[in-house]
């Protein structure tokens, strides 16, 4: 779609109405078209081709980030989160010629510049030139490079195109349309291209307010920590209608509102989505309760975010929705889901792939009689027991995560007659709830998917400790690593009891 078309209509349709605020800065529509045509003229005039974003959820974010798509210039959005050396890969894989980012954090990478004097385009920001010594070729198209951890150190960038973003977003305003979404409250880092595309790009297609706090007003500091009580906050603070969430945030936001009772009570929010990790059934119940207007989805990097969503008047709880309507999703012979429609041009450093060409998702699924599509579960994680039963370790890791006093769980059994897992206990929980909470679970699953050993680890999954991705999922060859040795001997312990209902093996570490 031609955003500039769409952005000047909105302009001219609804001049005064709010486009963009922060805790500085109130665009409208008009003034949203304005200062991106001048940060778009001002990186036209510079010789520059490739920016990258390492901003706090702001204005000034999206106007530079819409910008750079209107001048033909490249953009890297780069978490805050990244350690040193994640940073320093972005920037010399990528060729970037301009980072903008707080004075902070960019002083040591290169010479400041001035840039333009509107207030929300400056506010909290510096530019830095930079000098880059190798501007690999990018598939022709590239207009932004998401970078995402995987399960690796070093971050992997996935080429998209402006037509890429736009689509998902045109698709996603469709299945939104009834609800009249007049907020939207950005709670995802920007950097993360789900509340990037999602939620800002389809918020601004339906004409509303695109409301983006720091991300520590919204209960997100530092890495991975998360406080429930800001969040349900700023919801009512700003009247939301739409939000984003990780599985393990709509937990504790519940938790949340279970405390407060009806003074918490979510009038205005008509649509909280879900996604980047399995949601079991039970954490979806608790959500009804709590009258949170849950809709799962799935979808991956590789083709701009959402691929498939739950949607109003077409939901069913343990699946991810259907199909988005600009794609097509089948099924491999060994289960795998290829993804056919808005495939990405290709990986930074990479050949360009086809257009045409289906993505592999490394996603395991299938399809319902009424065309709902269910996760599996990752392939290259398929557990197989040494009684030869297969398991996703999705399954019963989002069964844990359904439980109030677990905040983060990693499941593992691959060869071993019984699953084991490392879990986190949310603050203040202690062991024996952990245990009643793992019995509770256990009484939910089948045999082969009971789990009979738990290490408790203090330390949490977090990004900058090496086990967790940016995007909220555990990095189990680092968390393997990490516990492999206790879980091992949990195994041992339960193998040398020699009976036939112990008690569950457990054992702390930090």
């Amino acid at each position: 779609m031609n955003v500039l078309a769409r952005l000047t209509e909105l302009a001219l349709r609804r001049p005064d109405q709010i486009a963009l605020q922060d805790g500085q800065h109130t665009l409208s529509y008009q003034a949203l078209l304005t200062h991106v045509l001048d940060a778009e003229q001002w990186l036209r005039a510079q010789p520059i081709k490739r920016i990258a974003i390492q901003l706090d959820n702001s204005v000034s974010f999206v106007l530079w980030d819409l910008a750079a798509q209107l001048a033909g210039v490249v953009c890297v959005p780069m978490p805050l989160f990244f350690t040193a050396s994640q940073q320093q890969h972005v920037l010399t894989s990528a060729g970037i010629e301009l980072l903008l980012a707080p004075a902070q954090l960019g002083a040591a990478m290169g010479e400041p510049i001035a840039l333009p004097p509107h207030s929300a385009l400056a506010s909290g920001v510096t530019g830095y030139r930079l000098t880059p010594t190798h501007v690999p070729a990018l598939p022709a198209g590239t207009s932004k490079i998401t970078f995402t951890s995987g399960t690796t150190g070093a971050p992997k960038g996935v080429c998209l195109s402006a037509a890429n973003q736009w689509q998902v977003a045109q698709s996603l305003q469709a299945i939104a349309s009834t609800l009249a979404i007049h907020t939207h409250l950005c709670v995802l880092p920007l950097a993360v291209l789900l509340e990037n595309v999602a939620g800002v790009y389809t918020a601004l297609l339906s004409g509303a307010r695109v409301v983006l706090p720091p991300l520590s007003e919204v209960g997100l500091r530092g890495s991975s920590q998360f406080e429930p009580a800001a969040l349900l906050a700023s919801i009512k603070r700003f009247e939301a209608n739409s939000i984003i969430l990780l599985p393990q945030m709509l937990s504790s936001l519940l938790d949340q509102l279970g405390q407060h009772g009806a003074d918490a009570q979510l009038e205005t929010l008509r649509f909280a989505a879900v996604g980047g990790a399995r949601v079991a059934p039970e954490l979806l119940a608790r959500a009804d309760a709590c009258h949170v207007p849950v809709y799962e989805g799935y979808g991956l990097s590789e083709c701009a975010s959402v691929v498939a969503l739950n949607a109003p008047g077409a939901r069913r709880a343990g699946t991810v929705g259907k199909p988005l309507p600009h794609v097509r999703i089948s099924r491999a012979d060994d289960g795998e889901l290829r993804v056919h429609g808005n495939a990405f041009l290709g990986y930074l450093g990479g050949t360009a792939t086809s257009a045409d060409a289906p993505i592999a998702t490394g996603d395991l699924g299938d399809f319902d009689a009424d065309g709902f599509l269910h996760i599996q579960g990752r392939k290259k994680n398929l557990l197989i027991t040494s009684f030869g039963r297969n398991v996703s370790p999705e399954w019963p890791e989002s069964e844990l995560l359904a439980e109030p006093d677990i905040l983060q769980a990693s499941v593992f059994g691959d060869g071993k007659p019984a699953l084991s897992a490392v879990i986190v206990p949310r603050a203040g929980v202690n062991l024996t709830a952990i245990d009643a909470a793992v019995a509770r679970v256990n009484r939910r699953l089948p045999d082969y998917a009971r789990l009979q050993a738990i290490v408790i680890s203090a330390e949490g999954f977090r990004p900058d400790n090496g086990l967790l991705t940016s995007n909220g999922r555990p990095k189990r060859d680092a968390i393997w690593q990490r516990y492999g040795e206790a879980l091992n001997a949990r195994y041992h312990e339960r193998q040398s009891a020699q009976t036939s209902a112990p008690a569950l093996a457990h054992s702390s570490t930090c």
